[in-house]
């Protein structure tokens, strides 16, 4: 059902940009390449993809900086008199060359360099592109609060209709596209909820949430018969989109032939490569524009390839970096053979991919993908199979794509570390989220961190959004990479970039590290209590008596300043990351007994067995190692200084017991997790279980 389910959810999210792109593309190229042949490369790449692809996961598709290349090299093609398709072919001919010589020579191990500096701002660029153009973008006419302009295209064929008001569309699309987004972050919760008959109801619901929002919109919005919004403007056949005024096909139909009822055909699918108008020197200029070319696709597709394995998403498959670039290389070859557009690993597709496939906690937590090109060949065939029905897409009101865009934007967010950290330019200190960062570095190298991310963000998007200079956008890309590597480390020490730029692993490690640190500082600073008064001094026992000393300034040690939380030795920790709308939130989990792993707050993941009968916690060490016998009898050894210490709990005096059920000598067959009385008072729930 997930594989289903996915395969509709994305479907729609790969074939509303697909025709997007391809709308753009044709009036970016003189239609060159258009609609048709956008859904044409999505649907063949895909489905080779999900056959040979090394990374399942990942999504190919059309990308607004690829876009921004094309645009150009239609500008340069018109400027040099060479017809722009051949130039793209010999241009993407050195692009499938230098991806197969970067492939050979490991060049993706620069993509290992790249940490969440680069990560973050490349994923919070794409989403926000995908929210932005969703909302409203400020640099084209796309987005559903442009509705409410008078002269948007979507109005002009019923400005002559006295009947017609363009407020009462514009409000009708506004409350589409807030009703998609709402209802399939609504129905993805019911896999939690206590809704419907069984959990296999609700795990449906939760699967198929974006399609059913698709077609409950989608159904909404065309009962308005009186009032019209805008439709998906597909063509009606499959060719071609470039239609020739003549023979020779070098003039586009209708535009460059007034007067003509009918174009004389459709170009040929094969671009002709000796068709250079003459000029021979082409084929080998085209290596230097091919080169900017190939940073390109390359940052492209080894930062989203970055992104999809990273470790929180729990994938057991492995990466492919090398394998995928000539795979890729392949593609963007054949592509440019025919006319096609060239495709890169979709970020906010692929992610979305993972989060569709993921079994997750109820704090959204991955616990498992399952990973399948099962999905990716569903995806990409329902693309092939409405090349030939189109007439089918004009059904689908655009405000319920935009709906999706949004919700697709929004769901890559809550992973996001940089977003999660520039909502915190808004918040009171103290009420900071629970990070490595916000507990062990002080606020201002925080930000400051983040003002640094901010602005390559900023001027990545701006570089972006300018026609004249978007050529630039994949250096600006690649220039991430040594900023991080040499100018960051001299801003910041290595213990603040462990923190705020490293994987959840990495930070638990440097976390354990400290706590021992501080264990060998803090844990002899009184001494022990009952040692100091039962031990009698070596010099006392002589007789001797010492000299006063002369009065000195006393030490003073110094906790970190930091939220407090559950403290527990060095190897006892691990951490996970929780998606939430303020950015990933770090989680403790903690081991005891080598029995139990639960979570703060209390979430048991049992074991299949258990050994051990005791249940009784209020004797338990739970600062010792998982090899300590518990303590049998009813009396408890005053603690250690060091180990009341480490026994301290979120909640003051407050633990915890795990009430187990057996039968004759049987396995455990449930356990609940309970509140113990607090410790200044006597237990009533400290019996043993039988």
């Amino acid at each position: 059902g997930k594989v289903i389910a996915t395969s509709f959810f994305l479907y729609f999210a790969c074939i509303a940009p697909a025709v997007t792109f391809g709308a753009i593309y044709g009036k970016a190229t003189n239609n060159y390449i258009g609609t048709v042949e956008m859904i044409l490369a999505t649907a063949w790449c895909g489905i080779v993809y999900s056959l040979i692809g090394g990374q399942p996961m990942m999504i190919n598709g059309g990308t607004g900086p690829v876009l921004a290349f094309s645009e150009i090299l239609y500008k340069v093609s018109k400027s040099m008199d060479v017809p722009f398709l051949s130039l793209n072919a010999w241009i993407g001919i050195w692009v499938a060359i230098y991806m197969f010589i970067g492939a050979f020579v490991d060049l993706n191990r620069v993509i290992v360099l790249c940490t969440r500096f680069t990560d973050e701002i490349f994923s919070f660029l794409i989403s926000l592109i995908f929210i932005i153009n969703a909302v409203g973008s400020p640099f084209s006419n796309v987005g559903v609060v442009h509705y409410f302009d008078m002269d948007h295209k979507s109005h002009g064929p019923y400005e002559d209709d006295p009947y017609y008001s363009h407020w009462a569309s514009a409000l009708l699309s506004l409350i589409i596209f807030v009703g998609t987004t709402q209802v399939a972050f609504l129905l993805r919760k019911f896999k939690f909820s206590p809704f419907l008959p069984n959990q296999a109801c609700r795990n449906s619901m939760t699967d198929f949430a974006v399609v059913i929002s698709i077609l409950i919109w989608s159904l909404i919005g065309n009962s308005f018969a009186d009032i019209p919004i805008e439709k998906l403007n597909v063509p009606s056949k499959f060719a071609p989109t470039f239609q020739c005024c003549d023979e020779t096909c070098t003039t586009s139909w209708p535009q460059e032939c007034y007067g003509q009822e009918e174009p004389f055909g459709s170009r040929p699918w094969v671009v002709n490569l000796s068709d250079l108008n003459g000029k021979t020197w082409v084929p080998f200029m085209a290596a230097g524009p091919a080169l900017l070319a190939f940073v390109l696709v390359f940052l492209d597709d080894g930062i989203t390839w970055h992104l999809i394995n990273h470790p929180s998403h729990q994938l057991k498959h492995g990466d492919a970096y090398n394998w995928d670039t000539i795979v890729v290389g392949v593609f963007v070859l054949v592509n440019s053979l025919l006319g096609l557009p060239w495709l890169v690993a979709a970020t906010v597709r692929s992610l979305n991919h993972i989060h569709a496939m993921a079994e997750k906690l109820p704090d959204g937590t991955f616990v498992s993908v399952h990973e399948t090109r099962l999905s990716n060949l569903g995806i990409h065939t329902l693309v092939l199979i409405t090349i030939f029905a189109l007439d089918v897409l004009k059904l689908i009101p655009v405000p319920v794509l935009y709906g999706v865009f949004l919700f697709m934007g929004l769901v890559s967010l809550g992973s996001n570390q940089f977003w999660g950290r520039m909502m915190m330019f808004f918040m009171q200190p103290s009420k900071y989220p629970v990070q490595p960062y916000t507990q062990y570095m002080a606020p201002k190298r925080m930000h400051l961190f983040t003002a640094i991310q901010l602005f390559f963000f900023a001027s990545l998007y701006v570089v972006k959004s300018i026609k004249a200079i978007a050529i630039a956008f994949p250096i600006l890309i690649a220039l991430c990479i040594p900023v991080r590597i040499y100018l960051l480390p001299k801003i910041f020490n290595e213990d603040e970039l462990i923190l705020i730029d490293s994987d959840p692993n990495t930070v638990k490690m440097w976390i354990a590290n400290k706590e021992q640190e501080e264990e060998h500082l803090l844990g002899d600073e009184d001494g022990d209590d009952d040692a100091e008064d039962d031990v009698p001094k070596h010099d006392e026992e002589e007789g001797v008596v010492e000299p006063t000393p002369v009065a000195a300034a006393p030490v003073r040690r110094r906790r970190v300043n930091r939220v407090k939380t559950m403290s527990m030795p060095a190897g006892h920790f691990m951490f996970h990351e929780q998606p939430s709308a303020l950015g990933p939130q770090l989680r403790p989990q903690m081991m005891f007994s080598g029995d139990a792993l639960f979570t703060v707050p209390a979430v048991i993941q049992e074991e299949d067995t258990l050994q051990s009968q005791d249940t009784n916690l209020e004797g338990m060490d739970l600062a010792a190692t998982p090899s300590t016998n518990t303590n049998r009898n009813n009396r408890r050894p005053r603690p250690s200084r060091a180990e009341r210490r480490s026994n301290s709990c979120p909640v003051q005096n407050m633990m915890f017991e795990i009430q187990i059920d057996t039968g004759m000598g049987r396995t455990r067959q449930s356990s609940n997790l309970q509140p113990l009385e607090t410790l200044n008072e006597p237990s009533m729930n400290s019996q043993h279980s039988n």
